[in-house]
């Protein structure tokens, strides 16, 4: 193969390797994981959900296939087995549990915001451990993509907490209120 000269040690470009090689295992199995439960959800916001899962495993499998190839511009070679993702990635899965749907979205936005604060943390390290700003910047691109669909998903829940009427509870609307004020 041909020598990488792109400005960063074949140490600096491992590195960075190995955080793409951990945001890709964490991102396969997310997506694993939001495919199984749109297969799996049922309930009054069967369809919403449903929906909901599949636009979201839909982006993860874009996400994925962009992680692999920052990977191979990089000289290296992206995880691909199932031993690989699981030594690799934070992300938890339970095997033989069917939550809740609205378990499965809390499920699914605790994966995200686990991922966003690994994504943070690999940025950072990009940028100043090893001076890849393209991949800090590739990787703050996939941050705020998780950070969407982590809004989405704290909508939904957010939205359980309202009564029957579309009215915030009285325990809530006290919080609510004061929490614009300041001091």
């Amino acid at each position: 193969m041909r020598q990488i000269n792109i400005g960063l040690s074949e140490e600096q470009r491992q590195g960075v390797i190995d955080l793409l090689n951990q945001d890709l295992s964490n991102s396969y199995l997310l997506q694993l994981k939001t495919k199984k439960y749109h297969w799996d959800v049922i309930g009054p916001q069967f369809r919403t959900l449903h929906e909901i899962f599949e636009e979201q495993y839909t982006a993860l499998g874009e996400t994925i296939d962009q992680i692999a190839e920052r990977i191979r511009q990089l000289g290296g070679y992206p995880a691909g087995t199932a031993k690989e993702f699981i030594e690799l990635a934070a992300v938890t899965e339970y095997p033989g549990r069917i939550p809740s749907p609205t378990q499965m979205v809390a499920n699914l936005l605790e994966d995200h915001e686990l991922i966003i604060r690994g994504l943070r943390e690999h940025v950072d390290q990009a940028s100043e451990d090893f001076h890849d700003e393209g991949t800090a910047d590739f990787l703050t691109g996939l941050m705020e993509g998780h950070e969407e669909m982590a809004w989405m998903l704290r909508s939904f829940l957010e939205g359980e907490s309202l009564s029957p009427d579309g009215k915030i509870p009285d325990s809530q609307a006290r919080v609510a209120v004061g929490a614009g004020k300041s001091k």
